[in-house]
């Protein structure tokens, strides 16, 4: 399927997979997701990457219906900055195409944060690895498999 979801069944983590017919026109892959799965907002979750000053790639998992606040992020991965990534580079580093970056199944291991309001859930939605495949999961699960971590890192 994809390395997403190759990671999810190699460590038997709780998970369900949910597809979509993507809309090549849709403005916003997350809430495309959110309507076409008729998904509440706050809980798909989009898996954005930043640069830190020493060019160091991050990955933060943010609410499709907020944007995310570089500087918390700088504030958690205690860099000096960050601005987002460069889409060619993004790309390169996780091996998924944009709109379908997942935060699972990297090429690169990265360091992850997640936003801390995903802990308020039973489960969040997060992509697949393709475009019009989302998977829903735990907050906790996602962070264990990405020895990610949780900080405040949305502006909704």
């Amino acid at each position: 399927m994809t390395p997403a979801i190759d990671l999810l069944k190699k460590h038997r983590a709780h998970f369900q997979v949910h597809a979509y017919e993507h809309d090549p026109k849709a403005p916003s892959y997350g809430m495309e997701a959110a309507e076409k799965l008729s998904l509440p907002a706050e809980r798909v979750f989009k898996t954005l990457l930043a640069a830190t000053d020493k060019q160091e790639l991050l990955v933060a998992v943010v609410p499709v219906i907020g944007s995310l606040d570089l500087k918390a992020l700088a504030q958690a991965a205690k860099a000096k900055r960050c601005e987002m990534a460069d889409p060619a580079a993004a790309q390169r580093a996780t091996g998924y195409l944009l709109g379908g970056i997942s935060p699972l199944g990297q090429k690169r291991r990265l360091r992850t944060f997640i936003d801390e309001c995903a802990l308020g859930f039973e489960t969040i939605y997060v992509s697949g690895g393709r475009r019009g495949l989302e998977v829903e999961l735990s907050a906790r699960v996602l962070a264990e498999l990405v020895q990610g971590s949780f900080a405040g890192l949305a502006k909704v």
